[in-house]
């Protein structure tokens, strides 16, 4: 019990530093309003025959609960490469509004492919869940450009059970996440996004989560003409409520090994 106690407390230190971080980045530019994601997934989770799978809808407000300006919708399958190692090929369809201006369309959409290896690692009741991503990204414009772009993300998460050792029915938890987004191209540091929140997963199939989450783009310096611009961060913090139905697989449904993770 002590050295669980020793691991929690560093784990929420280490997420604290992480909040303290994204809201000092926040403050570089004036301060922004809350905004809202929604996220419903459906999960088909690898069970004896390894295979699974997922889709996924979300949508986005400007504000709390109102101001629609984003949505998202995609799929992919995956592989149970060994009871740690999951290989996943997803992909996707995104779209921006201007939620002012929502029956004019999209400001831009983009079709997004990607190839993911997720690592889990079970440290006392602590989950740690690595996740390593490229992506790929084709953009049309409403001024009829049609950029391309990879994108390499990495994402660090951690669950905690509160009422049980593992996560599985009738399971209280913690979620606490970061996730670095990275351009090869540059500006090599593009986006940070952190997460904390609770969950509760009712029985094998559903799972219910709130939170917050903090996202921060960043803007590479310049200098034109003379004058030096440094990097800018613009931050935004988002209520986050999430619905997650597993299809059952038997007894595999709900297993320990299956983290209640955000396929985002």
């Amino acid at each position: 019990m002590k050295r669980l106690l020793v691991v929690i407390g560093l784990t929420l230190s280490l997420f604290l530093v992480l909040c303290s971080t994204s809201f000092a980045q926040t403050s570089l530019t004036p301060s922004t309003p809350w905004g809202t994601w929604f996220i419903g997934t459906v999960q088909l989770p690898g069970g004896s025959d390894k295979w699974g799978g997922f889709a996924e809808v979300q949508a986005r407000g400007n504000a709390v609960m109102q101001q629609f300006f984003y949505r998202e919708l995609k799929g992919g399958i995956s592989y149970d490469l060994s009871q740690h190692f999951t290989f996943t090929l997803a992909g996707g369809h995104y779209a921006t509004y201007d939620f002012r201006e929502l029956s004019d369309g999209p400001l831009n959409t983009e079709k997004r492919f990607w190839q993911q290896l997720v690592i889990n690692q079970h440290l006392s009741r602590i989950k740690f869940e690595q996740r390593y991503r490229i992506e790929q990204r084709w953009f049309n414009n409403r001024d009829g450009s049609t950029p391309f772009r990879n994108r390499i993300r990495y994402r660090l998460n951690a669950f905690i059970p509160l009422n049980k050792p593992t996560i599985t029915a009738k399971t209280a938890f913690l979620s606490l996440f970061d996730e670095i987004f990275i351009n090869p191209k540059g500006p090599t540091f593009e986006r940070n996004r952190v997460y904390g929140g609770v969950g509760y997963q009712v029985d094998k199939h559903w799972i219910v989560q709130m939170g917050w989450v903090n996202q921060t783009n960043y803007s590479p310096a310049s200098f034109e003409k003379g004058i030096f611009t440094p990097q800018s961060a613009t931050g935004k913090n988002n209520i986050l409520l999430s619905l997650t139905y597993r299809i059952g697989q038997g007894k595999n449904a709900g297993s320990s090994n299956k983290l209640p993770s955000q396929a985002d």
